[in-house]
């Protein structure tokens, strides 16, 4: 006789967190030989470990010789399981016959499933949490004795003992590569800054001497002071960017600013005056704002002046660079649109990370901070920023937020 939890039975999805509990039950070595003793030890067809809380029941091991039909992964409806009351109760439930058990004959579990004998052991963890159940049941009765009730305790005891080493070799791994990250990003962050930052102020220091100490021609100052307004607006760009990333990571999180509706248009005017003094490219800049919008306008800029910022850098020089800003469908757009090889997709998943760059930029090429920090102030402002790359069109970041009139 065949019993069956197919009616009732669904699967974890993927991305299911409990799918980690099956995971650790499944590093538990011998459970397969601590499965056949409990099933030795009692005669029934079917043991199982199981995850068990207030509102889940899910498999996480199994011995099944009586098609009951559980896989690790398969999860039940927990009401409709006796380990709910073990995990009430907190100690072991042993049914030898149901039939013959004034508690249980009508209960709805049994009929439902079709068992004649069970038992089920809370599995408790050094922190005292039921974790879940070690079980197993039957079709026909059995005989459950002193020796097979003992037998249980002491393998769901083995159990949650292991659980607990697998969870801390888990954590103990975890926290060994967020200390070899937080060195390695260390040492990353300061070779970066000091590269970053000597660089532009070596080059202005240099074109202050020059003018202070040679006698320059008018069209030489000129086309020195164009290097020092470049170099001076990528250091106030580093160092704002840090204050906003140090600020992040301390838990205050992008500072917004935004109690009236503000004109953006002059204020994107400015940012894009800005860079087209400094950027080897041209840059077209189009604005198409007919009234004024709830948003922090300094924070608007630096993020027009980061994506700026990047599109300068990565673009072709040959090509100008197209800024693209208006509002539609309700929405605030902000466009940059630079010529050039196009990101591949393993490194777009990474773009809006701290300290990522583009491929082909070496170790000390730009701190990688600036589209991070734009996409946390699209965040602060309710929205986001996206990116389309492609040979034929270019590279396109696109920030999107909501446009509030009031």
């Amino acid at each position: 006789m065949a019993t069956t939890a197919t009616t009732s039975r669904t699967m974890l999805s993927q991305d299911d967190p409990f799918r980690q509990d099956v995971r650790l039950v499944g590093l538990i070595s011998d459970l397969a030989m601590i499965l056949e003793a409990c099933a030795t030890a009692t005669d029934m067809g079917f043991v199982a470990v199981a995850r068990v809380t207030e509102d889940r029941w899910i498999t996480c091991a199994a011995l099944d010789r009586v098609s009951f039909g559980l896989r690790p992964g398969d999860e039940l409806d927990v009401d409709s399981t006796i380990c709910r009351e073990v995990r009430a109760c907190g100690s072991m439930i042993a049914i030898p016959d149901v039939d013959a058990s004034t508690v249980w004959s009508d209960h709805h579990t049994p009929r439902q499933y079709g068992f004649k004998s069970y038992i089920s052991v809370p599995v408790v963890l050094g922190d005292g949490s039921i974790w879940g159940t070690l079980c197993a049941l039957d079709p026909a009765p059995h005989d459950i004795t002193t020796q097979a009730k003992d037998l249980f305790a002491l393998f769901a005891r083995l159990i949650a003992r292991e659980i607990d080493r697998q969870e801390e070799l888990d954590n103990g791994r975890a926290r060994l590569q967020t200390e070899r990250d937080t060195a390695r990003l260390r040492e990353e962050f300061i070779a970066i800054v000091g590269h970053d930052l000597r660089n532009p102020i070596a080059a202005v220091t240099s074109g202050l001497r020059m003018i202070a100490e040679r006698d320059l021609s008018p069209e030489h100052t000129a086309r020195l002071i164009p290097e020092m307004q470049r170099a001076l607006t990528r250091a106030s760009q580093i160092i704002t960017n840090l204050m906003d990333f140090a600020r992040g990571r301390l838990g205050a999180g992008i500072e917004m600013h935004a109690p009236a509706p503000v004109d953006l248009a002059p204020v994107f005017r400015d940012v894009v005056g800005e860079i087209m003094q400094v950027a080897p490219q041209a840059v077209d800049c189009r604005i198409e704002l007919p009234r004024p919008l709830v948003a922090d306008p300094q924070r608007l800029g630096q993020l027009l002046s980061n994506l700026l910022g990047n599109a300068v850098t990565h673009g072709d020089p040959a090509h100008p660079i197209e800024v693209d800003i208006a509002e539609r469908d309700g929405e605030l757009h902000v466009g940059v649109t630079n010529q050039g090889e196009p990101i591949p997709d393993h490194v777009r998943a990474s773009l809006f990370q701290p300290f990522s760059r583009q491929e082909g930029q070496s170790s000390l090429q730009g701190l990688g901070l600036g589209l991070y920090i734009a996409s946390e102030i699209a965040r602060a402002h309710g929205g986001r920023i996206d990116v389309d790359s492609t040979p034929s069109s270019g590279t396109t970041f696109l920030m999107r937020v909501p446009a509030r009139p009031e």
